[in-house]
């Protein structure tokens, strides 16, 4: 019996709701803010911010200013120690940890019961349901899912509440029935030790029957070569010859798509990105044949942007989603149920469409280089890397970048990091295809490199094997959703790695 040709008329129904996302965005996205902000008007910052005479968009953005972590972490911090009504309405239990901000170790975003159902599963599901629309002989529910996920701990010693991973969280709450069609089990996805549960994963999916996967693809891979090694196979198809998908995010997948299509020899195999971060679940490729993805507006999120040449302005210019450009950079900004509102969440994107808005990843509002004025973003990186892989036939495993202000001969350069899985054949000619590439797609990091005159050439220096995991180990940031900082106007990642590079 073929159960997903059984389930699948059911889950896509919802994909026929999303298809009206063209010609309804304004009405839909006005109505997530109504529902938001009628639903924490009677919360401290709903008071204070006078959510009960807010109307429409016009007054919202006039009541309330654009927000980040610091601004909002007493009011977490509060609710952390069990105080209900603060950000959104009732007390939140659960804490997802990220990546932490100038001042904290770590960053604790609230997920909030309607969040978790409206913001984040609900994301889930519809990528399944896109999935099975896009490929109607699919048997996703003969098998089996792996998911990777992180783990949590007690939050202040609360009753009941916890701070963790989001996967971890959403792990601990899905609907017990979910657990028939996911590995492992849960005792192991929630392991604190990477190392530790990468082993168990192993060697309890070997002989599972796993038709998806989902996962960062750093992470992910670490798991499927660890299980490869042990078993003795050549390819992850000769563990699970019905495996079909796999639904990535978290970071940018260019650098990983021919190490994948080595480890995974189908010719059939899918690869579909999500959106999916610690704040909310945000988009969803919807086009195998189109890489940017679908912004999923009807879930408890309102987005609005600003454009990145006005990130830097004490008053920068905000736009609700109606009004944004096709082609340029915004740094994005969300409401949700879980308590942030116009929150800054630190993502940078640029929208290929309006009809409907479907929109590419390009970067961090803090990770880039613009030591110069060469305004070098993490898509530009990605493009040049990808060229220079195919030029030479190498394969990256991580990198990050730095500029070096000046050297001994008063030269300034930016320094790439890289740790290879296959090294060139030529470092200086990689390094080479990497600059001219970066030149074609960067104006202004062309105009800089001009004879030499403020940039010169840029500097490749390898990493030996298994650094990036080390560095991130020693940090206690192995496995999970953390990433290494692609770019960095500061050189304070590169030489902590540089230091471990022996």
């Amino acid at each position: 019996m073929n159960e997903t040709k059984l389930l699948r008329p059911f889950i896509c129904r919802r994909a026929s709701k999303i298809e009206k996302y063209a010609n309804n965005t304004e009405s839909i996205q006005t109505k997530v803010l109504e529902r938001l902000v009628g639903t924490a008007a009677s919360t401290e910052w709903g008071v204070k911010h006078n959510y009960g005479t807010i109307r429409k968009y016009s007054d919202f953005a006039s009541s309330v200013g654009v927000q980040d972590y610091e601004s909002l972490k007493g009011y977490i911090d509060r609710m952390r120690h069990g105080e209900s009504d603060v950000l959104w309405k009732g007390r939140c239990r659960w804490y997802a940890k990220s990546s932490g901000t100038t001042n904290d170790k770590s960053k604790f975003i609230p997920v909030t019961s309607q969040g978790l159902q409206n913001a984040h599963y609900k994301g889930g599901f519809d990528v399944v349901s896109l999935y099975l629309r896009n490929n109607p002989q699919s048997r996703f529910f003969s098998g089996k899912g792996l998911i990777l996920g992180g783990s949590h701990a007690s939050n202040y010693n609360l009753p009941g509440s916890l701070v963790g991973d989001l996967s971890a969280i959403l792990i601990e709450n899905v609907n017990p029935l979910v657990n028939f069609l996911r590995v492992p089990e849960k005792k192991v996805a929630l392991l604190s030790d990477f190392e530790e549960k990468m082993d168990k994963i192993a060697r309890a999916t070997a002989n599972v029957n796993v038709t998806n996967i989902s996962g960062v693809p750093s992470w992910m891979m670490a798991v499927l070569r660890h299980m490869l090694d042990i078993t003795g196979k050549n390819s992850v198809e000769e563990l699970w010859p019905n495996i079909e998908v796999f639904f990535h995010g978290g970071v940018a997948f260019t650098p990983y798509r021919e190490q994948y299509l080595q480890l995974i020899r189908k010719p059939d195999m899918k690869y579909m990105e999500t959106y999916n971060a610690s704040e909310g679940f945000f988009g969803i490729q919807n086009d195998p044949s189109d890489p940017s993805m679908l912004l999923m507006i009807d879930y408890d999120i309102f987005y609005e942007f600003i454009p990145f040449e006005e990130l830097e302005s004490p008053n920068p210019k905000v736009l609700p989603l109606w009004e944004v450009e096709v082609g340029k950079n915004y740094a994005m900004l969300i409401s949700t149920s879980c308590g942030l509102w116009r929150y800054m969440i630190g993502d940078t994107v640029r929208f290929t469409s309006k009809e409907p808005y479907k929109i590419v990843i390009t970067g961090r509002t803090k990770h880039f280089i613009n030591a110069f004025g060469e305004e070098l973003i993490v898509d530009n990186a990605e493009k040049g890397l990808a060229k220079a892989c195919a030029e030479t036939g190498a394969q990256v495993a991580e990198y990050t970048a730095a500029p070096v202000f000046m050297d001994s001969d008063a030269q300034c350069r930016h320094q790439w990091l890289i740790e290879f899985s296959k090294a060139p054949d030529s470092l200086e000619h990689f390094a080479a295809v990497l600059d001219t590439t970066l030149q074609q797609i960067n104006s202004d990091y062309e105009a800089k490199r001009y004879k030499n005159i403020t940039l010169q050439a840029l500097e490749i220096v390898e990493a030996r094997k298994g650094l990036f995991n080390d560095w991130l180990k020693s940090k206690g940031k192995l496995g999970g959703q953390h990433k290494v900082p692609r770019l960095s106007n500061s050189r304070q990642y590169i030489d902590e790695l540089q230091l471990m590079n022996k």
